[in-house]
């Protein structure tokens, strides 16, 4: 139990630092109304995260990539708290937008990754 707290913990750690690395990047080549950096990760996320599940076979993997480094890499308060400041904006449309490429896409992202994860492992 402990061993899989510390794969969680170190997957945490390195999610978290490369989504601030990213996101500040992002922001600062992309800026405008949407949250290109924090869109992009989320988006990289489900992907990835779709991908690892249909190609995985080891749990310990899982829990250090997945449950660890794609759960702090990905940020679903972030997102929520950016579109509602857009929302109560005068941004109403970029939010939106935001919104429904987010979901819409994550959703996308995440089905094809485990389709192609399944793919590469010949299921």
């Amino acid at each position: 139990m402990l061993f899989h707290i510390c794969l969680v913990a170190i997957g945490g750690s390195f999610g978290a630092i490369c989504r601030y690395l990213a996101t500040s990047y992002l922001q600062r080549k992309y800026p405008g109304k949407i949250p290109f950096g924090t869109l992009t990760v989320n988006l990289m996320g489900s992907f990835l995260l779709g991908y690892l599940l249909g190609a995985a076979e080891d749990d310990k993997l899982t829990l250090l990539l997945g449950t660890g480094f794609m759960g702090a890499f990905t940020t679903f308060s972030t997102f929520n708290l950016e579109a509602v400041k857009l929302l109560e904006g005068r941004e109403k449309t970029s939010g939106l937008f935001y919104i429904a490429v987010t979901y819409a896409g994550g959703i996308t992202l995440a089905f094809l990754g485990m389709l192609l994860g399944k793919i590469g492992k010949g299921v």
